[in-house]
This record gives C-alpha cells, sequence and structure tokens, in this order.
C-alpha cells in the first residue's frame, strides 16, 4: 500500500484547534501539506490557537466529530487524503461525565474508521496516550506493556487502540497509532477543572496563589515538550506499518515534586506549596521505552525540561 506523503497532501486535524493539536497544524504547514483542515467542536480547544495558521491558509469547521455525517462531508469536500485523530476530552473531565470521556475516545476513531472503510481517505494516524498502559507493571513500558486502563478516559483510549487494529486486519486499512506520554508546553490548557498540572502550576503561581501537590508528589511522568512530539509524528509518518504503534516519548522521568519545584525556580517563587490527598485512579509511574522509536527513527528532538517550563511561563503569561 502507498502512503500518500505529507508534503502536497489534502490532511484534515480532528481536534485540531487543542492542545497537540493545534501544534500538528502548525508541523503539517511546515512540512507543505496543500491543505490543512481542522475539524474541532472547541470544548476544550480554542481559536487562539490557531490563528496563525488559519492566517496561513488552514481552515476550521466546528463541529462534532461525533457525527460521521459531518466528518463525511468535509473529507468529501476538501477531497482529504490524510487524518490525523487528536480528538478526545481531557483526562480530567472523565471524573465529571466517565460515561462520555469513553465514549468520545471511541465514537470519533469509529466513525474514521468507517470511513476510511469506505474509501473516503487513503491513511490514519490515530493519537492514542500512555494513560491506555495504567501504572506500569514494568519499567520502561514498552508497547508490549498490557493495557490496565485506571480511569474510563484511558479505557477509551485503550478501547479505540484495538478498534483500530482488528480494521486493519479485517479491512487491510492504513491506520496507526502514535502513544504519546506527557505532554507539556505552550496552549495546554490552564482554565478551570480540565487544566494541566504544569499551566495550572504556572497560572497560580502568576496569581498569588499556592502551588499543590496531590498525594507524595513522588508520582511520576514521562513529560515530552508538545512541539518535540508534533516534530516525532512527522518523522515515523512514513515509516510504521498498517496497525502497528510507538510510543512518544523523550525519557525525562520527573516526579510532580520535581515539576513544581522547577517551575517554582523558573518562577522564582519562595512561597508554600499545599499538600493535597492523592487522586482517585491516579498512576503511580510512568516511563516510556524509547528503543522502538530510535530504532525507527534514531536521534530526535528533546528539549531540556527546565527550556520547555521556560517556553511554557512565558506562554501563560501573555495568555491569562
Amino acid at each position: 500500500m502507498k502512503r500518500p506523503s505529507l508534503i502536497n497532501s489534502n490532511i484534515l486535524i480532528v481536534g485540531g484547534a487543542g492542545f497537540i493539536g493545534s501544534h500538528l497544524v502548525d508541523k503539517m504547514q511546515e512540512e507543505g501539506a496543500a491543505q490543512v483542515v481542522i475539524v474541532d467542536n472547541l470544548f476544550v480547544g480554542r481559536k487562539e490557537n490557531i490563528e496563525v495558521a488559519l492566517s496561513k491558509g488552514a481552515v476550521l469547521h466546528i463541529d462534532d466529530a461525533e457525527n460521521q455525517d459531518a466528518l463525511s462531508y468535509i473529507i468529501d469536500v476538501y477531497d482529504i487524503d490524510i487524518v490525523f485523530n487528536c480528538a478526545t476530552k481531557a483526562l480530567n473531565y472523565s471524573f465529571m461525565n466517565p460515561a462520555n470521556a469513553y465514549m468520545t475516545n471511541v465514537l470519533v476513531l469509529k466513525n474514521l474508521l468507517e470511513l476510511q472503510r469506505k474509501k473516503a481517505f487513503q491513511t490514519l494516524c490515530h493519537f492514542s496516550s500512555s494513560e491506555a498502559y495504567g501504572s506500569a507493571q514494568y519499567q520502561p513500558m514498552d508497547e508490549k506493556h498490557p493495557l490496565v486502563p485506571t480511569t474510563t478516559y484511558a479505557a477509551g483510549k485503550a478501547s479505540a487502540d484495538l478498534m483500530l487494529q482488528s480494521y486493519v486486519k479485517m479491512f487491510d486499512l492504513d491506520a496507526f497509532i502514535v502513544r504519546p506520554f506527557n505532554n507539556y508546553g505552550p496552549r495546554q490548557n490552564f482554565e478551570g477543572a480540565l487544566a494541566g498540572v504544569i499551566p495550572l502550576t504556572i497560572k497560580k503561581i502568576f496569581e498569588g496563589e499556592s502551588p499543590e501537590i496531590h498525594g507524595s508528589g513522588k508520582q511520576t511522568r514521562d513529560f515530552i515538550y508538545v512541539e518535540d512530539t508534533v516534530d516525532i509524528v512527522s518523522e515515523v509518518f512514513m515509516k510504521l506499518a498498517p496497525g502497528d504503534l510507538v510510543n512518544i516519548s523523550t525519557d525525562q522521568q520527573l516526579s510532580i515534586e520535581q515539576v513544581v519545584e522547577t517551575i517554582s525556580d523558573v518562577m522564582k517563587f519562595k512561597g508554600k506549596i499545599l499538600r493535597k490527598s492523592n487522586r482517585k485512579a491516579d498512576v503511580n509511574s510512568h516511563r516510556g521505552d524509547v528503543s522502538k522509536l530510535q530504532s525507527i527513527v534514531g536521534q530526535y528532538p528533546k528539549t531540556p525540561f527546565k527550556d520547555g517550563i521556560v517556553r511554557t511561563v512565558k506562554w501563560v503569561e501573555i495568555s491569562r
């Protein structure tokens, strides 16, 4: 099966006004896509994230990818070749509406796979999440690690991944999975209950509030700067076989305590850090195995964590 190049292709990015999706939009324009089309219901995505991309010719459809007819229409009108699926609802949302968080992950991908099966477009790159693994049963976690999700968000991600692989086997589709670990960087949501820990901590310090650590603070994450993620995705795009998947991680193993300390250091914050009780179903440890990724792309970008925090602090400062 011949996969279309990113250059001169018509590309649809589902969830393209969101955190990772909007950076992917920028990357696809940089790569030389003929047309970049964005579908986003703006549940967490923001139009501000894609203002520059829109000024360079990207097109935004404010619509819900859970509606297969809407997707079908957009894919047809723009003669889409390649789809990137970044649509999801934040992990925190699954504690408020567990069933809906699960179903969004499953339904959007189901719609895309059904359209691909009907030859509406050629290639699908689906964004999974390291959350699908659950807490590490061994470390580092490679792509063969069992899927033992601890939230309905993660269960939806795991279910969607299995559905994609079964569709590939059944219908010989050109679809594959990238599985990013913990992304951070500019454009990550810092407002309200769905905020990410890094931008929320930065915002609290800017507003004179104390940052919070839930539980021991020893729980670890494998943080990767968002621009590194989209660079890696564009690198693996032509190299991953249908049905295959790869971890996207830079193996920056950091505890939540270290994260808050780094932000405090960059922002010269000397105040008190509040300690709160552990969050339910919180993953204790995440460290991605990068050996498969390295075997595919060799050396790849790794933004040092402190440098990424400096850039994120600057972004939150001008965006809040």
